[in-house]
Order: structure tokens, then C-alpha cells, then sequence
């Protein structure tokens, strides 16, 4: 049961860490894996994240 616990949260998490990133406009899949491994940790590494250009991803 804690580790069905520990899963969800790890979600809840990742999706926190994809909104902030999109509203931000930086990479979304690698925060929300961020936020899935690391939970509340990478919280405050996504405000200082670089912002992601359409010239960046070419």
C-alpha cells in the first residue's frame, strides 16, 4: 500500500512540475520527469530553468 502511495504522489507531482514548465515555457517531458523522480525537489529548479525558443529545438 505505500508504495501504491509513494506512485501517486510521484504523478501528482510530474503533472505539477508540466504545468509550471508549460506556463513557463520550458521543456515539459523533462520536468515532468524531474518532478516524477525527484518530487518537491525539482520544485524550485523549474522557476530557474531557461526558457525553451523554437530556434533551441532545431
Amino acid at each position: 500500500m505505500g508504495y501504491l502511495i509513494l506512485i501517486i504522489i510521484s504523478f501528482i507531482f510530474a503533472g505539477l512540475l508540466y504545468l509550471i514548465a508549460e506556463k513557463r515555457g520550458s521543456d515539459k517531458v523533462f520536468w515532468a520527469i524531474m518532478g516524477f523522480l525527484f518530487g518537491p525537489f525539482a520544485i524550485p529548479f523549474v522557476f530557474f530553468a531557461k526558457r525553451v525558443d523554437a530556434k533551441d529545438l532545431e
